[in-house]
């Protein structure tokens, strides 16, 4: 089992420590300022009142990043089935000559 690390990360203004594993600390850091980043374009682009305004277009902006990503890779299942009818005639054709 991995040992866990005690971290502090940096979003919005505030910290926020975390017991984590190990192999997380990266992709937490590097997440943590990607947050950063894109609250620095929100607040240059446009009239931001209050940070939760800010952080709320941040989890909107990442989840529809994440939808897009998982449309972009979902597999088309007529294709799929397709494919697998002209894996089952060329067996079938195969398994006929024998």
């Amino acid at each position: 089992m991995e040992d866990k690390l005690k971290i502090k990360l940096s979003i919005a203004d505030r910290v926020y420590p975390l017991t984590v594993e190990m192999s997380q600390e990266e992709g937490l850091r590097s997440a943590s300022k990607k947050i950063d980043v894109m609250i620095k374009q929100f607040e240059e682009n446009y009239a931001v009142r209050d940070k939760q305004d800010v952080l709320a277009m941040c989890a909107l902006q990442f989840a529809s990043q994440v939808e897009q990503k998982q449309a972009s890779n979902s597999i088309d299942g007529t294709a799929t089935v397709e494919r697998l009818k002209k894996i089952n005639d060329l067996l079938f054709d195969y398994l006929e000559k024998k």
